[in-house]
């Protein structure tokens, strides 16, 4: 029943009383629990026939969580473009979350016992031991957006490392040359990604490695604010250009920026990743960025699962190339060079 009002953006009492037929729901409002309940393949209401016909997709409860928008805002997208890419082949998406405690006791959905279903979506960023988990079952399985290299079966995600090389080979032929780095290296793999693409674009244009002007954590964790605000503290001189892991952390450098008032992009230019848009942007700041097409990733994912016959163990990528937008926040080089 909470799955059923989670979907619908009503209360629990409300599914409650339309699956048991009482007063108190509307007629449409019921028309509409009991068909969800039937597309969720939930008991009695399930439609048999088409019990073999769903689609599981696994999710970390922690990425679903209004509270995090940081999370939310990218993977909403996500999660409902799956569901509407695997119902436009006839289908039925089953989303089953996966909580935190459920991660760590290696617990499976209880779908995945209770019903039917043609195979697993699965995101690929829970703990690499649930990943496995999930991987040793006999069913069709698609990894999606990241994936564990030691797990050798079908993967959709973007193409995070050419996305990296190409934004920071944008800011090279804008003629900086001193390009900064701030993101998570191995949070995942879609974000270690990125930063092999900048290293791989740093290093094809001769340019030299600067780790001073790189904000790199390989202890799997996003930055905070006061994080690269005590990296700009801390910093002899910057960089003319950043590339940033995600659009969240590029928001967050420009802000700081402008508290120590460098310009963006007249001083330092900034590219982002994903395409997410910021309270910032209100400002005048519309953020360069690399968009991952979500849509084009959702379809590719719905496609690979229903093109296996049977269980795979073969190390499939699908990559779905991010676009450049180019937006206000680069600008070609100046001469200048700012001190802290």
């Amino acid at each position: 029943m909470q799955d059923i009002a989670d979907r619908l953006n009503i209360s629990k009492n409300a599914v409650s009383l339309a699956l048991q037929d009482k007063k108190g729901v509307g007629e449409e409002m019921r028309y509409r629990i009991l068909s969800t309940a039937r597309e969720m393949g939930y008991g009695e209401y399930a439609e048999k026939p088409a019990a073999g016909r769903n689609v599981l997709i696994l999710v970390p409860e922690r990425v679903m969580s209004y509270q995090d928008n940081d999370h939310f805002r990218f993977y909403h997208d996500l999660i409902w473009g799956l569901e509407k890419s695997i119902r436009k082949r006839g289908l039925s998406a089953v989303i089953a979350p996966i909580d935190r405690e459920m991660e760590a006791r290696l617990q499976l959905p209880r779908q995945c016992t209770e019903m039917a279903y043609l195979g697993i979506i699965l995101f690929g960023i829970v703990d690499r031991d649930y990943a496995r988990l999930v991987w040793e079952l006999d069913t069709p399985l698609v990894m999606f957006d990241s994936y564990h290299r030691d797990l050798p079966c079908p993967v959709v995600a973007s193409a995070n490392m050419e996305g990296a090389y190409e934004a920071v080979t944008t800011l090279i032929r804008s003629g900086h040359r001193r390009i900064g780095f701030i993101g998570p290296a191995n949070l995942t793999t879609s974000h270690e990604e990125r930063w092999l693409g900048y290293l791989r674009a740093v290093q094809e244009a001769g340019l030299p490695l600067e780790m001073h002007q790189v904000l790199a954590s390989s202890a799997g964790f996003q930055y905070t604010e006061q994080e690269i605000a005590a990296y700009l503290d801390g910093a002899d001189d910057y960089p003319t250009a950043f590339f940033c892991g995600n659009d969240r952390i590029a928001y967050l450098l420009a802000r700081q920026l402008r508290m120590r008032g460098r310009r963006v992009p007249e001083d330092v230019s900034i590219i982002g990743f994903d395409d997410l848009h910021y309270e910032e942007e209100e400002s005048g700041l519309a953020m360069t960025t690399m968009r991952v097409e979500k849509e084009k990733m959702c379809e590719a994912a719905a496609d690979m699962l229903l093109s296996l016959k049977s269980t795979s163990r073969e190390m499939l990528r699908m990559y779905i190339s991010p676009t450049l937008v180019s937006r206000s926040s680069v600008s070609a080089v100046t001469n200048q060079s700012f001190h802290s």
